[in-house]
């Protein structure tokens, strides 16, 4: 049983990132640590700054110049550029770090936040299930939020699409293709999106 639980561990991680809860109510989390190439399990309140659930993006958050006339509060993914604007009018848009989906999976258009969620549960869609399935890896018809779950400590939906921004405690993955079309943001960096953004705010996915 133990064997089995970290092969799905092990192949969340390759998909989508596993994340924990809020290391403020967690007694013990499942964190990855670089260092030692292993899952340990950490107990107590407290969770090293840049270790596991809440490391720190390879790409600092800023607020930055931005052109155009876009409405304050339009969120725009640049893919290509991995990186994800809000803009705040005036001229400053704030600046996120992204992963995007990998080869095959990218996709471009408009959407609306469609709902909110912390600390989401996870569905993986048929296809997701049929195709890892393929590979040997049998995922979950819905997972709880929690520490295996692979969508992080905020969900933003898109429209009535399969699709969202979430966060991820890979942060090593920022800046890389990788997810299955989802747009990811470490866990820090998706509080603080979430925190800005409104049901009904436009995405724009380039």
């Amino acid at each position: 049983m133990k064997a089995a639980f970290l092969v799905l561990v092990m192949a969340l991680t390759l998909n989508a990132g596993i994340v924990g809860p809020d290391p403020a109510e967690a007694e013990s989390v499942l964190v990855f640590d670089a260092a030692r190439n292993k899952w340990v399990r950490k107990e107590g309140k407290k969770v090293r700054p840049g270790f596991g659930v809440y490391g720190k993006s390879p790409v600092e958050r800023e607020l930055v110049p931005f052109e155009g006339s876009y409405k304050a509060g339009t969120i725009i993914i640049d893919t290509g550029a991995k990186r994800l604007y809000r803009v705040e009018g005036d001229g400053k848009a704030m600046r996120y770090g992204i992963g995007v989906g990998r080869e095959g999976f990218t996709w471009k258009g408009k959407q609306r936040i469609s709902r909110k969620a912390e600390w989401p549960s996870w569905t993986p869609p048929a296809e997701m299930r049929q195709r890892e399935a393929a590979r040997g890896v049998t995922l979950p018809v819905r997972m709880e939020g929690g520490v295996e779950n692979p969508l992080g400590a905020r969900a933003l939906y898109l429209g009535n699409t399969l699709y969202r921004i979430h966060g991820t405690n890979q942060p090593w993955t920022i800046g890389q293709a990788v997810s299955s079309g989802c747009i990811r943001l470490t866990n820090e960096d998706v509080v603080h999106l979430y925190q800005q953004v409104r049901i009904g705010d436009l995405v724009i996915v380039k």
